[in-house]
């Protein structure tokens, strides 16, 4: 794996508003950086990325099958008891979920570990699927890169082919919070995917869903919701006043409620408390667990939030010495303690290797760099390429 300069597109800024997203130019949540691109082997991609998230989101589906079966374990990830039953029914009708994002760490040496699964509403979808091989395609056209570069990026083919694998019947409803521009460009080519795919789509925001006399959720048309694709996180769903109707609802949700428990970060301490060792995984520990004063006295570790976005509340000590913490409004929540891998240095630049599944095959990368050893809101997306 290597960092290497490239001449940025010169007409960047009307490409981006041609795709809608001059949000992400230059500043911002996933903030897009074209000066520069990574460039792995087929070694790399096909041995050390795609088998090893492939092989660990199979250890995440043995996590959820013990924890729908363990009361214990859901309480222990603080879902609310009132919706133990229907995360359990939704696993073992077997819904199907649609796609994820792994966050690993990588050098191009040494083993992907696995930092967290973004697996319930992972962003940069679009740039990931189209915005990143359109850039692909036109520098080599201008031959700013050497000829044969190609891209780990089936997104886009894979998620229109999986959508009507889903078993949606009659219109798909779409929702988020339009307010947050990267959720909603995210839901929006979602949208466009279920369109391509034959499917019949009506878009709304959360705000915009209401409960009939019968407990059924309506649009704005009073419409009965049957299948809602959203980009709202299922925690934030189970908190909320309406929240307590969903298990009765009857409606289809992608990404189905089981994924609750992989979008929590106390999946993993639960993953190393059954596959210690794994070469792939990090040692992790609920804070509050006996075996975590012993694992944080040796200095060297990071304590997450259970449940936060975009870097917040999160530390990292090394050598017994803090070396980042970052701020936010989940520094009360519960907590876990994860081993300290830290992300390579490439000249002041921390990539965090992003990992697209769709159907539970690889499909595509992300490369989001900070100038910290966090990759917060103000990461960059970089490009990649694959070359021998």
């Amino acid at each position: 794996m290597q960092r290497i300069p490239v001449t940025e597109r010169p007409n960047l800024s009307d490409i981006a508003a041609m795709h809608e997203l001059e949000y992400i130019v230059g500043k911002g949540i996933n903030g897009w950086d074209e000066t520069a691109y990574y460039q792995f082997s087929m070694r790399q991609i096909e041995e050390d990325i795609e088998g090893s998230a492939e092989e660990l989101e199979a250890l995440c589906f043995q996590v959820v099958d013990r924890a729908v079966n363990n009361e214990e374990v859901l309480e222990r990830l603080g879902i609310i008891e009132h919706f133990w039953d229907y995360i359990a029914t939704s696993w073992r009708n077997g819904e199907k979920n649609l796609c994820g994002r792994m966050d690993l760490s990588y050098n191009g040496e040494e083993p992907v570990k696995l930092l967290e699964y973004n697996a319930d509403t992972p962003t940069t979808l679009y740039e990931s699927a189209v915005f990143q091989w359109e850039w692909l395609e036109q520098v080599k056209e201008l031959k700013l890169i050497p000829e044969g570069c190609d891209q780990l990026n089936d997104v886009h083919e894979s998620i229109v082919q999986t959508l009507p694998q889903l078993g949606i019947a009659g219109l798909a409803h779409f929702a988020c919070n339009h307010d947050i521009e990267d959720d909603k460009g995210t839901l929006d080519y979602l949208e466009e995917c279920a369109r391509e795919a034959g499917l019949k789509t009506c878009s709304l925001t959360m705000e915009d869903i209401g409960i009939d006399d019968e407990g059924r959720f309506t649009d704005l048309d009073d419409r009965v919701i049957t299948t809602l694709v959203k980009l709202y996180p299922w925690e934030w769903i189970m908190a909320e006043d309406f929240g307590r109707h969903i298990p009765s609802s009857g409606i289809q949700f992608i990404e189905p409620p089981w994924k609750t428990i992989l979008s929590n970060k106390g999946l993993l301490p639960l993953l190393w408390g059954m596959f210690e060792g794994h070469p792939n995984l990090l040692p992790a520990f609920f804070e509050d667990d006996p075996a975590a004063a012993a694992f944080a006295n040796a200095g060297n570790y990071v304590r997450k939030p259970m449940l936060s976005r975009q870097g917040a509340n999160i530390e990292v000590v090394h050598d017994e010495k803090t070396l980042f913490q970052s701020d936010g409004p989940y520094g009360n929540d519960a907590h876990i303690l994860q081993g300290f891998q830290p992300l390579p240095d490439l000249h002041g630049r921390y990539p965090l290797l992003g990992c697209w599944l769709v159907a539970s095959k690889v499909v595509g990368l992300c490369i989001r760099e900070d100038k910290t050893l966090v990759t917060g809101k103000d990461a960059r997306f970089v490009p990649h390429v694959i070359l021998d």
